[in-house]
C-alpha cells in the first residue's frame, strides 16, 4: 500500500509534538530553567533566521505550564487517547487537504461529509437527516431558526426584517434552559426580548425541572389570538441542572397543532446510541432538529458539534447558512470522521454505557447512605444523579429534629453541600462532580459522567472511593450543623465575645473579641480589635486541636474575626468558646500593661527624684556641715564613723511604686511581689495523648488507664515540688512514722525553705528559726537513747 510521505511525516510528527507537550513535568529540565526560558519568551521581534519545530514546541510547552509552582500539585488535564490523537491529527490533515486541486478537494469533502452524516443518523436513530458541523454549541440551534424564519416568512429574503412587523414571532424556552440561551437567539437574529416566551415548569404534578406543557398550550393560545406568530420550540432531553426531559411526546403534538418548530438538546440525547432507551428520549427522533456535543461524550478535543435537522428545501438550509458552497467550511467534518472510525459503532456505544452504568453505580450506593436526598428522574436509568446534604434525614439519624432550630437555615444548607462538592472534587478529582444550583433544592452536588467521564478517565473504583469519601464527610456535616447553635449561645454567655453571624461560611461560626475600653474612639477601637483578634488567632493556630481557625472568606464581608472550620462528633463547645474567652483576656491584659508600662515609669521616676533629693537633705543634716568638707570629713570619719539613718529604696515597675531596700539587705536575697494566679487551664485535667477541644470519655481518650491517670497526676505533683541538689544522709525516724501513725510537728520531714516574699519575709525568718530548734531537739534525743548522732562536715 503506498502512503503519501506528508501524511506519513504529519502523523509523525504530531505523535512527537503530543509527547513533548503532555510532558508538563518534564524531569530533566529544572522548573527554574522553564521559567525562565518562558519570561524570555515575552513578545519581542521574530528572530531573523527562525525556529526549528522543536524550539517552538517547547515555548509552547512553557506557556502552558508557566503559572505551576513546586509545591503545588499539577491540574488534571483531560486523558487524550489514541482517539484524541486521532481528532488533533485532523485539524492538520484539514488544513493539508485545503491546498489540493479543487475537484480532488469537492470530491474528498463530499465523501467525509455524507459519511459522517450517514454514521450519526443511524447511530443516533435520526433517519433522513442532514447534518450541521459548527464550533459554538449554540451557533446550530441559530441557523435553525433562520431556516424556520426564511420558510415561514416568504418574503423575509427579499424584504428583511419588515415582514416581522406583520406577525411578532415568538421562541419558547423552558426555564431550565442553559442561562442567557434565549438572550443570545435574539441577539443575532436582531428580534426584540419580546419575542422570547420562557415557560414555567411544573409546579404541582410531575417533575419540577420539567416544562409544563399545558401552561405552554395556553400561552401559545394567547400569542395567537394576539397576531403573534409561534415560530420554534426549545426542549430539554436532559436539563443543564438536573438532567431532566421534558415530556417530548405531548410537546411534538403540540408543535405540530401549531405549526412550530421542536428542536431539542440535552445530554440524555447520548442515550439514543444505546440498545435500550427510555421513551421520554425516544420521542427525540421525532424531533425537527436536536444538538448533539460528541466531544465531551466521547472524550474528543476539539470536535465540533452536530446540529441534525430534516428539511426538504437545500435553498433555505444554504440561506439560513446550514450548507455552504465554500469547501473547505465542510472539512469541520473531518476529525470527527476520522475518531468515529478509529472508535467504531462498539466503541461509541461502550463508551456511552459506561457512563451510564457509573450514574446507575453511585445512585444504588447513596441510597443507602443517611443525611443525603437524591434527586433524578427515572431511577433505573438516569445518566445524571444530583444529590446534596439533606437537613431532614439528618434529623431522623440523630434522634431530634432541627428543624426551624435558627434563620437561614437554607443558606447554611447551600453552603454546607457547597463546602461538600468542594472536597470531593480535591479528595477525588478522577470523579468530576460539580456544583449546580436548583431553584427548589437549593445547593447541589451533581454527577455527570456523561459529560466527563471519558475526559477523565473515571472508571467504578472511582465511584466506591466517591461514596467512601462521602461516607466520612457526612458526620461531619451534621455535627457541623448540630452545634453551630450550641456555639452561638454559648458565645452570647460571655460578654467579651460577639457572635458574626455568616451564613455563608461552612463551618461551626464566627467570633469576634472586643476589648472592654470604653473610652476609646472608633478609630482607636477598631485598631485595638484588630490587633487583639489577630494575635488571637494566631495563638488559637497554635494550639493542638482538630479545629481549623482562619480569618474567613477573603472577600467576605466581615473583617477582624476569627472563622471557625467544621466540627466533630466529641467537640467540647463550651470549652472552645472559654478559651477564647480566656486568650483574648490576657492579650488584651498584656497589651494594656505594655501601654501604660511608659506612664509608669517616667511617673517613678519623678517620684524617685523626690526621694533622692529629700534622703540628700537628711544625710546632710545628720552628718553636720564639718563631715561635707573633703579633708576634715576623711579625718572626721576615720576617728568617729557615723552611721546614717537613711534607707535605700527600690523601684517595682510591676507595682509602679518605690519600695525599701532594707528587706533585701535584711534577709540578703532579692524579694518579689506575690505571683499572680495563672488561668486553671484544661491541660491539667487532660489524660495524655487526648487534644484540646475534646469531651472527656469521647474518641480516643476512653483508651487511658486509670493507672496512667494516676500516674500523670503524681508526675503533675511531683513538678511542683522542689527536690535537693545533693542526697541528704539518713536519720532515724520514731516508731509512730514507720508504722504509718498520725505525723507530729517532731517527725515530719525537713520542710523545704519557701522563697521569700515581701509580706511574708518575717514569716519565713520565725520558721527558719523553729526548724534549726527542732534539729538541736532531735539531736540531744539521739544522744539520749545511745545512738551515736552523724557525723556532720566541718565538725
Amino acid at each position: 500500500m503506498m502512503v503519501d510521505p506528508t501524511l506519513a511525516e504529519m502523523g509523525k510528527n504530531l505523535n512527537e509534538a503530543m509527547k513533548i507537550l503532555e510532558d508538563g513535568r518534564n524531569a530533566s529540565e529544572p522548573h527554574a530553567d522553564r521559567r525562565q526560558f518562558s519570561r524570555s519568551s515575552i513578545p519581542g521581534p521574530l528572530q531573523g533566521d527562525g525556529q526549528d519545530v522543536a524550539s517552538i514546541l517547547q515555548l509552547v510547552q512553557n506557556l502552558m505550564h508557566e503559572d505551576e509552582e513546586e509545591d503545588k500539585p499539577s491540574h488534571r488535564m483531560q486523558n487524550v487517547g489514541e482517539q484524541g490523537h486521532m481528532a488533533l491529527l485532523g485539524h492538520s490533515l484539514a488544513a493539508y487537504i485545503s491546498v489540493l486541486d479543487r475537484e480532488r478537494l469537492r470530491k474528498l469533502i463530499t465523501r467525509i461529509a455524507s459519511d459522517t452524516t450517514l454514521w450519526l443518523c443511524r447511530l443516533f436513530r435520526y433517519e433522513s437527516g442532514s447534518a450541521y458541523y459548527h464550533e459554538d454549541d449554540r451557533e446550530g440551534l441559530l441557523k435553525v431558526c433562520r431556516l424556520v424564519i426564511n420558510a415561514r416568512y416568504e418574503d423575509y429574503s427579499t424584504e428583511g426584517y419588515t415582514v416581522l412587523n406583520s406577525r411578532q414571532p415568538v421562541i419558547y424556552q423552558s426555564a431550565t434552559c442553559r442561562p442567557g440561551l434565549g438572550q443570545h437567539l435574539c441577539s443575532q437574529l436582531g428580534l426584540p426580548l419580546s419575542s422570547l416566551c420562557t415557560v414555567p415548569c411544573n409546579t404541582m404534578f410531575g417533575s419540577q425541572h420539567q416544562m409544563d406543557v399545558a401552561l405552554l398550550d395556553k400561552l401559545i393560545k394567547e400569542d395567537v389570538e394576539t397576531g403573534k406568530l409561534p415560530l420554534l420550540l426549545v426542549a430539554n432531553a436532559g436539563t443543564p441542572g438536573a438532567g431532566h426531559t421534558d415530556k417530548l411526546g405531548r410537546l411534538k403534538e403540540l408543535c405540530e397543532q401549531y405549526g412550530m418548530w421542536l428542536h431539542i438538546e440535552g445530554v440524555n440525547l447520548a442515550t439514543l446510541a444505546l440498545g435500550q432507551v427510555s421513551s421520554p428520549v425516544t420521542a427525540a427522533t421525532r424531533s425537527d432538529s436536536m444538538t448533539l456535543t460528541l466531544g465531551p461524550w466521547l472524550g474528543l478535543p476539539a470536535v465540533p458539534a452536530v446540529t441534525l435537522y430534516r428539511h426538504e428545501d437545500p435553498a433555505l438550509s444554504l440561506a439560513a447558512g446550514l450548507t455552504s458552497s465554500q469547501p473547505v467550511e465542510k472539512l469541520r467534518a473531518l476529525p470527527l470522521w476520522l475518531s468515529l472510525q478509529y472508535l467504531g459503532h462498539d466503541g461509541i456505544v461502550e463508551k456511552i454505557r459506561h457512563a451510564a452504568e457509573l450514574s446507575q453505580q453511585l445512585l444504588e450506593k447513596l441510597k443507602t447512605l443517611a443525611s443525603i436526598k437524591t434527586s433524578v428522574e427515572d431511577e433505573l436509568n438516569s445518566p445524571v444523579v444530583v444529590f446534596r446534604f439533606s437537613q431532614e434525614t439528618s434529623a431522623e439519624s440523630s434522634g431530634g429534629s432541627v428543624e426551624g432550630y435558627f434563620a437561614g437555615e437554607r443558606e447554611v444548607l447551600d453552603t454546607l453541600n457547597r463546602w461538600l462538592c468542594e472536597r470531593l472534587a480535591q479528595l477525588v478529582p478522577a470523579s468530576g462532580v460539580d456544583i449546580v444550583e436548583l431553584e427548589d433544592e437549593g445547593t447541589c452536588v451533581r454527577f455527570t459522567p456523561l459529560m466527563t467521564a471519558a475526559a477523565l478517565g473515571t472508571q467504578r473504583c472511582d465511584v466506591d472511593l466517591l461514596v467512601e469519601r462521602l461516607t466520612e464527610l457526612v458526620p461531619v456535616l451534621n455535627c457541623t450543623l448540630r452545634l453551630r447553635l450550641d456555639f452561638r449561645e454559648e458565645v452570647y454567655r460571655h460578654s467579651a465575645l460577639s457572635y458574626i453571624e455568616d451564613l455563608s461560611w461552612p463551618g461551626l461560626g464566627a467570633v469576634r473579641y472586643e476589648p472592654r475600653i470604653e473610652e476609646m474612639n472608633d478609630r482607636k477601637r477598631q485598631l485595638e480589635v484588630e490587633k487583639i483578634n489577630g494575635e488571637l488567632l494566631v495563638k488559637l493556630g497554635d494550639l493542638d486541636a482538630d479545629l481549623i481557625f482562619s480569618t474567613g472568606p477573603e472577600f467576605g464581608p466581615e473583617k477582624d474575626c476569627i472563622f471557625i472550620g467544621m466540627a466533630m462528633e466529641d467537640l467540647d463547645v463550651p470549652e472552645l468558646v472559654d478559651t477564647i474567652a480566656a486568650l483574648g483576656r490576657d492579650i488584651e491584659e498584656n497589651g494594656r500593661l505594655l501601654e501604660n508600662m511608659t506612664e509608669v515609669v517616667r511617673k517613678g521616676i519623678q517620684e524617685a527624684e523626690l526621694q533622692l533629693q529629700k534622703d540628700n537633705q537628711e544625710k546632710l543634716m545628720e552628718e553636720g556641715v564639718l563631715r561635707q568638707i573633703p579633708l576634715v570629713g576623711s579625718v572626721l570619719n576615720w576617728f568617729s564613723p557615723f552611721q546614717s539613718t537613711v534607707k535605700g529604696r527600690t523601684f517595682n515597675l510591676a507595682a509602679g511604686s518605690l519600695d525599701s531596700t532594707e528587706p533585701t539587705y535584711s534577709m540578703k536575697a532579692q524579694t518579689g511581689g506575690l505571683a499572680s494566679p495563672e488561668t486553671p487551664t484544661s491541660s491539667a485535667k487532660r489524660l495524655p495523648g487526648q487534644r484540646l477541644f475534646r469531651r472527656e470519655g469521647a474518641g480516643g481518650s476512653d483508651s487511658h488507664s486509670e493507672t496512667s491517670s494516676v500516674g500523670h497526676a503524681e508526675d503533675l505533683s511531683r513538678e511542683g515540688v522542689p527536690q535537693p541538689s545533693t542526697p541528704t544522709p539518713p536519720s532515724p525516724v520514731p516508731d509512730e512514722v514507720v508504722s504509718g501513725g498520725p505525723e507530729s510537728p517532731e517527725t515530719s520531714q525537713v520542710p523545704v525553705e519557701p522563697e521569700p516574699t515581701q509580706e511574708g519575709s518575717e514569716v519565713g525568718t520565725q520558721e527558719g528559726e523553729q526548724s534549726m530548734e527542732e534539729e538541736e531537739r532531735q539531736s540531744e534525743g539521739q544522744e539520749a537513747t545511745g545512738e551515736a548522732p552523724v557525723e556532720e562536715m566541718g565538725r
